[in-house]
């Protein structure tokens, strides 16, 4: 008898539309960006422990965004670290934006980046490190959060897979100078489609909703900015006053009360996701797979699955064996396993010896991850778990 288990199920419910019908009966209906925008975007940033949030209409949009900020408030430094494990839009932002991304390989204890090589990488050059918080697991540490103070670089974290994962008592996502969060479909809530660019900086805060809108110089919502604007552009539409070259990134209320709605289930979902990685990592053969990472504060997305040595028969059995099962997987664990592998950086990156980065090019090859989920059983999860065991070495 087959397990069929997917990797996201039931992340929208009758309470979730019961939210958007309630809205469409409205009389004076306005659905895109409006009053609901708003509301999400401070509860958002109430629930994280932030000053504001920006809602736009994808994570991918939101890691754009906030390089466009960069870019625009430090012109000298062209480099930014990033890491070797995470989805393409982080890079993309960074490529896009002008800046130069510099890889390291990841720990295989959080799947995060390997902060020794971070460290050793930082040069006059060196803007920001881009930290990717991959699958529920929080990748920082005091160390590296005082050694990127002292050498005055910026952190932006990448928070769209590890929603309510913590470190030192606060929430991921609220030590960076930018933060992004991403509420896809899979992810621990969802929008639709939908983002969120994070900061307690107030001139950041405008400018992600100038780079929202078309770089229009009213959507900062700052009277005496766009007064000053006004005056320097007297020839111009007070209206229409376009700041910089970007495009329409924004949500609209469904999204929104989509969000208002699952946020209120968001810290009890995590608790549930927490407990099932908690047994899954019981379970598990662990001479087989890996069970031994750092899962303090985490807040896990998907459970990853990465065998413990290279085994390409071992891998040829285990896929076999999922797909007999319905078991959906993703070979690669974040964004498919090594950036630096795809063929959209080989205009960028002439020379790339991957033997420097042998974590990520393990994972490459045989780490995967299967669905974990609030409505996941223990049952199952022991089903699932039995046969992954018996599939042999």
């Amino acid at each position: 008898m087959k397990i069929n288990h997917p990797l996201m199920h039931n992340n929208f419910l009758n309470s979730d539309m019961d939210a958007v019908r309630k809205l469409i009966k409205d009389k004076n209906l306005i659905l895109t960006q409006s009053k609901k925008v708003l509301e999400f975007e401070k509860k958002w940033s109430k629930w994280l422990g932030v000053k504001y949030s920006v809602f736009v209409n994808s994570g991918s949009s939101a890691n754009f965004i906030s390089m466009l900020i960069l870019k625009s408030l430090f012109t000298k430094k062209k480099e930014i670290i990033v890491p070797s494990l995470t989805w393409v839009s982080d890079i993309n932002s960074v490529i896009m934006s002008g800046f130069k991304p510099i890889f390291v390989d990841i720990n295989p204890k959080n799947l995060s980046m390997n902060e020794d090589q971070v460290l050793k990488k930082i040069n006059k050059n060196t803007l920001a490190v881009f930290i990717t918080h991959v699958q529920g697991f929080n990748g920082l540490s005091k160390r590296f959060l005082k050694k990127l103070k002292n050498k005055k670089v910026i952190l932006v974290e990448d928070v769209c897979e590890s929603h309510g994962a913590t470190f030192a008592g606060k929430k991921l996502g609220t030590y960076g100078l930018i933060s992004n969060f991403s509420f896809y479909y899979a992810h621990h809530m969802s929008t639709i489609e939908g983002g969120m660019v994070c900061t307690n900086n107030k001139k950041i805060y405008e400018m992600a909703r100038i780079f929202r809108s078309h770089g229009m110089a009213r959507e900062s919502k700052n009277s005496k900015f766009e007064n000053k604007m006004i005056k320097k552009y007297p020839k111009l539409s007070p209206q229409f006053i376009f700041l910089h070259p970007t495009f329409n990134f924004r949500n609209n209320e469904i999204g929104a009360v989509i969000g208002l709605n699952q946020l209120k289930r968001l810290n009890k979902n995590n608790q549930i996701r927490t407990k099932n990685f908690r047994l899954f990592l019981k379970l598990l053969d662990a001479k087989k797979y890996r069970t031994d990472y750092d899962i303090n504060g985490s807040s896990n997305y998907a459970f990853p699955l990465v065998f413990r040595k290279k085994n390409l028969k071992f891998r040829k059995k285990f896929e076999y064996t999922l797909k007999k099962n319905n078991i959906e997987f993703r070979r690669g664990n974040a964004g498919g396993g090594n950036q630096l592998r795809q063929p959209y950086l080989k205009p960028y990156l002439k020379k790339i010896n991957l033997k420097k980065f042998p974590e990520v090019e393990h994972i490459h090859s045989f780490g995967y991850y299967i669905g974990n989920y609030p409505s996941l059983s223990g049952a199952k999860i022991r089903k699932i778990c039995k046969v992954l065991n018996r599939i042999s070495l």
